[in-house]
């Protein structure tokens, strides 16, 4: 294991401070043009040296005939060409003095015998240079906190703090827009493709390392370096939660990983061995990936597995306590004081069983922070789930009602949704208890998504929810049995 994150072959690669770019030209249909143009959009504050024979700017920045041509020795260089000059390139890079690289092109092992030996030769050529890459077969690396992403979609939203490690490619550039939405980012996302040269493990390694990465992702199509993989992940999972989706356990999965990558897929048991072991966090879809990423990511400890559901409506706070008992939570019922304070001002018609139901509220603004809070108070409880209906309308209903004039309905609207969600989030600086919401409607409404970019995690449904609890548990339990 690594001890520094400077220590590990992908620093250089995910903070380059210098690239050169093959393959990108003023041809912007070209696989290489829409991934310069993504570093463009983030605004990468390196140099960039594009590598073009003919073309003298490329982009609006000036290009270099060959990269023996370059002014200095490039931190990084991402090759997106055709295979037949791939190893001819990077036997280039490598005389230039070039030590990390990415290999975005295909056509290497995962393309049949012909491929396979020329992956070898780019191997060989890699290690007569001492050059570390990731590839072939990739889209590489993003790191949002550098401004670095040189993948085909644009990276939207802050920079986060989930890391993945992908077999897959696609993942690293296509969940921007997901987890934007789902109140995450990444820190660093590396995308391995044929793992020629550095593995998924080399990824975990730096990960674990990473100051910026709270919780780290897997996707994984076949593990080659089964023992060295558990070995690794038993290092970082005491400090860092580790999530993992496999898609090689059923015979489906296994073809796909094979002509995708040229992954060696295994029996879907022997995984989930290795993760359980290990203290990796099993998802079982991609979406289930990431909803534990957030509980994880934001959520403190647990103390058990006793959850308060809070709602204003029966049949959501049903569904909520039958998803929280099928992931193995309990619901306890309130103690006495508790009912006693929620009495103090609730309606005659709530509920004070569990889930709360409190059907409807005279003072919602108020309520909306002192009911979750006297909840959370409750000895006999160790998480809080709470149900939003918030849409704007409600507010605006009522400000009409009070003759405020409609031009300044839009400002106060939005001054009174800002000043819950800060009411709300409040609670999670006063409480160590893990608080987190459920909804039916768009997590694109002003209160949920300021609630979701503060760091409250809310989920389109409570089953969502209830599992995210559940894995957040299960992770706090496995660190805490360790000798």
């Amino acid at each position: 294991m690594i001890t520094t994150i400077e220590e590990s072959p992908l620093y250089r690669i995910a903070n380059p401070r210098s690239i050169a770019f093959f393959g990108a030209s003023n041809n912007f249909m070209r696989m290489g043009s829409i991934m310069l143009s993504s570093m463009e959009d983030l605004r990468y504050e390196g140099t960039i040296y594009p590598i073009h024979l003919t073309e003298k700017q490329v982009r609006g920045h000036r290009a270099y005939r060959s990269i023996a041509d370059l002014p200095e020795v490039p931190d990084l260089a991402i090759i997106v060409l055709p295979t037949d000059v791939v190893c001819q390139t990077m036997e280039e890079c490598g005389r230039k003095g070039v030590r990390r690289a990415i290999v975005v092109s295909g056509g290497f092992k995962e393309a049949g015998a012909e491929g396979a030996a020329m992956q070898k030769r780019l191997e060989q050529i890699a290690d007569k240079y001492g050059i570390r890459f990731l590839g072939p077969n990739c889209l590489g690396v993003t790191n949002p906190h550098i401004r670095l992403n040189p993948t085909p979609l644009p990276a939207e939203g802050p920079p986060g703090f989930v890391g993945l490690a992908s077999q897959s490619g696609s993942f690293v550039t296509q969940m921007f827009n997901y987890l934007h939405r789902h109140g995450m980012g990444f820190s660093t996302a590396l995308s391995v493709g044929n793992e020629a040269n550095i593995d998924i493990i080399d990824c975990m390694e730096y990960l674990g390392a990473c100051p910026k990465t709270k919780v780290i992702a897997l996707y994984v199509e076949g593990i080659t370096r089964g023992r060295k993989f558990m070995e690794t992940a038993r290092a970082i999972t005491p400090h860092k939660p580790i999530v993992a989706l496999y898609v090689g356990g059923s015979e489906t999965g296994r073809r796909a990983g094979s002509s995708h990558t040229g992954a060696m897929a295994g029996p879907d048991g022997i995984y989930d061995g290795m993760f359980r072991q290990s203290g990796i966090i099993r998802a079982q879809t991609l979406s289930e990936l990431f909803d534990f990423c957030l509980a994880l990511g934001t959520l403190p400890r647990p103390g058990g597995n006793r959850v308060i559901v809070q709602t204003h409506s029966g049949g959501p706070g049903a569904v909520a306590a039958d998803a929280l008992g099928r992931a193995g939570l309990t619901l306890p019922s309130l103690s006495p004081d508790t009912i006693r304070k929620l009495r103090a001002i609730i309606p005659k018609t709530a509920s004070t069983n569990n889930p709360v139901d409190m059907t409807f509220s005279k003072n919602p603004m108020d309520d909306f922070h002192r009911i979750p809070d006297i909840l959370l108070q409750e000895e006999n409880a160790d998480m809080l789930l709470v149900y939003f209906l918030t849409p704007e309308t409600f507010i605006e209903r009522g400000m009409k009602n009070m003759a405020v004039p409609p031009e300044k309905i839009p400002g106060e609207v939005e001054k009174l949704t800002d000043r819950n969600v800060e009411s709300f989030f409040s609670l999670t600086q006063t409480h160590a208890k893990p608080i987190i919401g459920y909804t039916y409607r768009s997590l694109q409404e002003r209160m949920l998504k300021g609630l979701l970019e503060r760091g409250v995690p809310i989920y389109p449904g409570p089953e969502r929810a209830a599992r995210a609890l559940a894995a957040l548990l299960e992770y706090y339990t496995w660190r805490d049995n360790l000798p």
